[in-house]
């Protein structure tokens, strides 16, 4: 039977969503693309848990993660059933509906039938009676923004979802469906964006402006553009690289990338960090940022994800040798 580490809280730092009552470790377990139909339960299980003995209680999920519709959320289910259940007053456990999941006009997108439907099968999934942080995933270019709103209201209100977020909206969008939320008190706490040092978007469309009007916190997702910032691509960038569609338009240019990836990588060896945990740490150096949602396929992955945590402090003349790299 798993007992969680006694020490699991010693090492970790909690970092608060804005100005609410939302705290998240500044590392989240993301389950985005290792967890799916095709994963091995047992390994995942250890990896998993070995998050939660060090500290990391969030759990980043969507019901579109996998491989396969739903099955990371079915993985985390089985997991926190046999395992995490006794520790659920401890988790943050958050999810996602947005993206296609069913046959028909209402499998996808941000309407309020759409939301609440996806909302009660994810539930079941995991075995929960509500998350913590309930996401719609992306704008709806359909719907009117103030129906999405008050779909994710009124979940609050049903106790299916504690706080509500949104992903993969940019400043305009961000600054609406804000307005909605302090209208009808929804506590509404983070935008879940792409951000990474080569993907900088959330600083040039507004959307970080928007969110540090109204005080509210900023999740990183892809803090590592898929790999792209580690010491894998220091020697070239293969044709066939798939990279998530908010990072695409990094490879413009590959020797360009190649040859930042590498006086990136110069900066992160005098930090005696890798090039993934400086990105990592670069993220976490904003205040904006509430915490960095990484995926981990084994515990040596993990441990050095955590890494990063050891020095996230940069000099400003660190700072400014990285900024102009990226120009």
């Amino acid at each position: 039977m798993y007992k969680a580490s006694d020490s699991r809280y010693d090492n970790i730092k909690v970092r608060r969503a804005g100005n609410s009552g939302l705290q998240l470790p500044a590392i989240s377990f993301g389950m985005w693309h290792s967890y799916g139909d095709d994963a091995n339960f047992k390994d995942s299980e250890k990896v998993m848990l070995e998050a939660f003995n060090k500290g990391i209680f969030s759990y980043d999920l969507a019901n579109n993660y996998g491989p396969g519709s739903g099955a990371a959320e079915r993985m985390f289910g089985q997991v926190y059933r046999k395992d995490l259940k006794p520790y659920r007053d401890e988790l943050i456990i958050t999810t996602k509906a947005g993206y296609h999941m069913w046959p028909g006009p209402y499998g996808s997108f941000s309407s309020k039938k759409t939301l609440v439907a996806a909302l009660d099968v994810s539930l079941q999934r995991m075995g929960l009676d509500y998350v913590d942080v309930y996401y719609s995933h992306r704008f709806d270019p359909n719907t009117n923004l103030e129906e999405t709103a008050a779909a994710l209201d009124g979940i609050v209100k049903s106790g299916k979802a504690l706080y509500v977020g949104i992903s993969n909206y940019n400043g305009e969008q961000t600054k609406e469906i804000t307005k909605y939320f302090k209208e009808m008190h929804t506590p509404f706490v983070v935008n879940q964006v792409s951000y990474n040092m080569l993907n900088r978007e959330p600083e040039l469309d507004g959307t970080i402006d928007a969110l540090k009007e109204d005080n509210n916190g900023l999740v990183a997702y892809g803090p590592l553009a898929e790999g792209l910032l580690t010491d894998k691509y220091l020697n070239g960038i293969p044709d066939d690289i798939k990279l998530h569609w908010s990072n695409s338009f990094v490879l413009n240019s590959k020797q360009e990338i190649v040859n930042k990836l590498n006086q990136l990588n110069n900066i992160a060896k005098q930090r005696n960090q890798s090039l993934a945990q400086m990105g990592l740490a670069w993220l976490l150096n904003k205040d904006i940022v509430t915490s960095v949602v990484t995926g981990a396929s084994t515990v040596d992955h993990l441990n050095n994800n955590l890494k990063a945590l050891d020095n996230t402090d940069f000099s400003s003349s660190e700072l400014d040798a990285i900024n102009n790299i990226l120009k």
